[in-house]
């Protein structure tokens, strides 16, 4: 089962958090403005979670981006991160995105296959090189 994470299901954000060895997020993140996270699981079992954020853009166009999408390595290969894909995808879409950029690395050819059999394409700028400050 997919959930989507509002105010009222902030426990099992905090359990997914958990599970992949973040630290939860706490109401803060759910009720921010143009934040989607949702947790695939049965009960108590996390199975993989995703989450992002919706961005306005200059030119008046609503863009998605995903920041991160785990699936528990007992539940990998079942159709958990496609499941958490598609609802990402589809609660953007229904607040208006046109797009989704999001960001793997090279290596991860399970990530790639997935983000390229839902209709992704690299991005045609070139090589990426990303950037992480602490601030």
């Amino acid at each position: 089962m997919i959930v989507r994470i509002t105010p009222s299901t902030l426990a099992v954000l905090d359990e997914a958090a958990r599970c992949f060895g973040r630290e939860p997020a706490g109401a803060a993140f759910v009720e921010a403005p143009g934040t989607l996270a949702f947790v695939a699981g049965n009960g108590p079992d996390v199975q993989g979670w995703c989450w992002g954020y919706l961005l306005p853009r200059p030119d008046g166009a609503t863009m998605l981006y995903l920041h991160n999408l785990e699936v528990a390595p007992a539940h990998r290969r079942r159709g958990v991160g496609r499941a958490l894909l598609r609802a990402f995808m589809r609660a953007g879409r229904d607040r208006g995105a046109t797009t989704m950029f999001l960001t793997t690395g090279e290596h991860n050819t399970a990530a790639r296959t997935l983000y390229e059999s839902e209709g992704a394409g690299l991005a045609d700028q070139g090589p990426t090189v990303n950037y992480w400050f602490v601030l």
